[in-house]
C-alpha cells in the first residue's frame, strides 16, 4: 500500500461546498490512481475527514481540480 498526497488545484465555489487552492490530504491506497479508481472514494473521504468537505459535492473529483502524487 502506497501514501498519497491529493492536493487542489485552485479555489472553487460550487453547491454551497468551498474548497481553497493548496487544501491537501495524505491517504493511503492500494491503488495507481487513487482518483479513477472506485469513483475516487479515497480521496473522497480523506478531504471529509480532515475537512469536513465534499469534493463529490462540489464536482472537483477530477484531475483538472486535483493533483495525486504518490509519496511513499
Amino acid at each position: 500500500m502506497a501514501l498519497f498526497r491529493a492536493t487542489l488545484k485552485s479555489t472553487r465555489v460550487t453547491n454551497g461546498v468551498r474548497l481553497e487552492k493548496g487544501m491537501s490530504v495524505d491517504f493511503p491506497s492500494s491503488y495507481g490512481a487513487p482518483l479513477s479508481t472506485n469513483g475516487g472514494k479515497e480521496v473522497i473521504e480523506a478531504f471529509q475527514r480532515k475537512y469536513g468537505v465534499d469534493i463529490k459535492k462540489a464536482g472537483a473529483v477530477s484531475s483538472a481540480y486535483i493533483e495525486v502524487v504518490k509519496v511513499g
